[in-house]
């Protein structure tokens, strides 16, 4: 069979973006495996950068995947009912409630993350504590939970099915906990995929709120290309994707397998 003209368009330039956005990752990992960059490749392959960046910030590689569960956790138990408390409320209020939402998304991180200091800055066991990101990643990623999973609850109608329940005597948790949410997973995998790709990353907010002892990923991989030689920062390019891949291939398998099982 053969193709039309615009179907060779199309796949050219979905392939010449994907090039565009893959080529300098790839040559940002080669980078950390060869000996000199300036030289490439003549220069030799080598793991020595990839253990020196292990031995020097192989603490913020646990630490950002500490707070990315973490953030993922807390916007599962405050972002699910949020949604459909919102549900519930008069349309005029839920707008107002969900611009409010979205306002740590509007501004600056690090207009979010000054404010968090004006605040919370004088707690000083808060302030040297990894929690005090975790509370700027929450605030920054609890949108990207909520709106998916209201979206299907919208979509789906859980209201209808939730009176349904309710008129054959199920209480409000028992509503929630076997009628809710099994009908939002897949607007609930939609955001958990959001909020742990967005934590993982979160440079701004981190930036400000982090000590030289609650660095993250994103804020070493800075320092480590400020400060250090080149094959060091994409050293750390390296292993910043040996984390980020696995959590985004697992949450995939996970959606394709829900949507499988419907």
């Amino acid at each position: 069979m053969k193709r039309p003209l615009t179907f060779g368009l199309q796949l050219a330039l979905t392939l010449l973006v994907c090039l565009f956005l893959i080529v300098p990752i790839g040559m940002s990992v080669m980078a950390g495996f060869t000996e000199n960059y300036f030289v490439g490749l003549k220069s030799g392959l080598t793991l020595r950068w990839i253990h020196e960046v292990w031995a020097l910030y192989a603490p913020t590689f646990w630490l950002s995947l500490l707070i990315a569960l973490a953030c993922l956790l807390c916007t599962l138990l405050i972002g699910v009912p949020a949604a459909w408390g919102l549900l519930k409320t008069p349309s005029r209020w839920a707008g107002w409630i969900e611009e409010c939402l979205m306002l740590p998304v509007a501004i600056p991180g690090l207009a979010t993350a000054l404010g968090l200091l004006f605040v919370y800055g004088g707690l000083h066991w808060l302030r040297e504590s990894w929690l005090f990101i975790l509370i700027g990643h929450v605030l920054f990623t609890l949108p990207f939970m909520v709106r998916p999973v209201l979206a299907v609850m919208k979509a789906t109608d859980i209201r209808s099915m939730e009176e349904a329940s309710a008129s054959l005597g199920a209480r409000p948790l028992k509503r929630f906990l076997s009628v809710v949410v099994p009908n939002c997973l897949s607007g609930i995998l939609a955001g958990a995929f959001m909020v742990i790709t967005l934590s993982i990353g979160e440079f701004n907010i981190t930036w400000m709120l982090h000590t030289p002892l609650t660095k993250t990923l994103p804020v070493g991989l800075a320092d480590s290309y400020a400060s250090m030689r080149l094959e060091i920062g994409s050293a750390y390019t390296s292993l910043f994707l040996l984390m980020i891949i696995p959590l985004l291939l697992t949450m995939h398998l996970l959606g394709n397998r829900q949507y499988n099982t419907k």
